[in-house]
């Protein structure tokens, strides 16, 4: 896509633009960084203590990168025990029985926090992530979970439509993170969150509509259709977007 916006920020060396009326933002990065979070199977207790990189895993990401057990923000990435809020709570049965449930700041108004259909799985919908330091910078308002909009890599002009369906990241973090089915869609392969393997290097494009989440029960849970029909009509109706 191609957009008339104009420059309005920078955010760890990313220049981000903004639509005239404020109706669209978009960002260009080479960055990349694959978030496991949501997936029933992302993080495993028997790959605690193992090297993130060298190491082979039981789920799809290290521990480490939750910041289990070593830091006090785990909490925040994996739903605690109940019944000993000093641990993570493991599934109890199904087909991913003995691995943690893990978090996506977008999820189900209704359900169980101990279940896991209750995030966004990420796996299945493509999504990104707002760096920590990001939302304490800019608040709510400019854009948030449950809000939607379109992803390109560069090179090839793949798209798809996603949702910003997490947070998180540290002080450190960058634009440029999402899910396992966004970087899949774009041209990974079998894209890996503990080593970033799989993911096409180049620069990808995002524009995002703030204030296109929906309400209440209605921002989560959607389908992938359902997001990808917003998308086209709010690219339809934005000025200064063309394809």
């Amino acid at each position: 896509m191609k957009v008339d916006f104009k420059p309005f920020k920078t955010f760890k060396g990313t220049k981000v633009l903004r639509q005239a009326d404020g109706l669209a933002y978009a960002y260009v990065t080479a960055h990349t960084s694959v978030d496991a979070d949501g997936a029933p199977n992302a993080y495993h207790p028997g790959d605690v203590g193992k090297n993130c990189i060298e190491d082979e895993h039981i789920g799809l990401d290290c521990p480490s990168h939750a910041g289990y057990p070593r830091t006090s923000w785990w909490p925040k990435v994996l739903v605690p025990d109940p019944a000993n809020p000093k641990k993570p709570y493991l599934q109890p049965k199904g087909r991913y029985a003995g691995y943690f449930v893990c978090m996506t700041s977008l999820r189900a108004k209704t359900g169980d926090a101990l279940d896991t259909s209750t995030y966004v799985d990420s796996r299945e919908f493509p999504y990104v992530v707002i760096p920590t330091q990001f939302t304490k910078e800019n608040g709510f308002g400019f854009w948030q979970e449950g809000d939607v909009g379109l992803a390109t890599f560069m090179t090839s002009g793949k798209s798809v439509p996603f949702i910003v369906a997490d947070a998180g990241g540290g002080p450190d973090a960058k634009l440029g993170e999402g899910s396992i089915a966004l970087f899949a869609a774009l041209g990974g392969s079998d894209p890996n969150p503990r080593t970033g393997a799989g993911v096409l290097k180049g620069d990808y494009q995002y524009i995002i509509f703030p204030n296109s989440h929906r309400s209440g029960s209605k921002n989560w849970p959607r389908t992938k259709a359902d997001i990808r029909t917003q998308v086209n009509e709010l690219i339809k109706s934005t000025p200064g977007i063309e394809k």
